[in-house]
């Protein structure tokens, strides 16, 4: 049977490719990947030219969800973690849109909901 998702990792230079059979796999690997990383996630205060990047505007690690498109729509989708150690969903690929958490869920709760997970 072959895997229908792939979770990739990207931190710095490193990209990490695994996959797993279901959606729920997927996402539970994404926050087990992205929760491990802890405080080497977070970066100072950045200088780009005159003006500075706070940590929270610059991405540390990226999670990107793929799924199968042949069947049914692919699933593009993931979550990136900020340089102050905030996790924040998102959908898309290329256009990323953020994903808003209701009261009491986790980045990765929303991506489930999203998702249909």
């Amino acid at each position: 049977m072959a895997a229908d998702f792939t979770v990739t990792i990207r931190v710095a230079s490193q990209v990490t490719r695994k996959r797993v059979p279901t959606l729920d796999d997927a996402i539970d690997l994404l926050e087990l990947e992205l929760r491990a990383l802890g405080p080497s996630a977070r970066r100072a205060p950045a200088k780009a030219f005159a003006r500075e990047i706070a940590p929270v505007a610059q991405v540390s690690a990226r999670g990107e969800l793929s799924g199968p498109g042949r069947l049914r729509p692919a699933i593009r989708a993931g979550a990136d973690v900020r340089g102050d150690g905030s996790i924040e969903a998102y959908r898309g690929k290329v256009q990323r849109a953020a994903i808003e958490q209701e009261r009491g869920e986790s980045p990765f709760d929303a991506l489930r909901r999203v998702l249909g997970a």
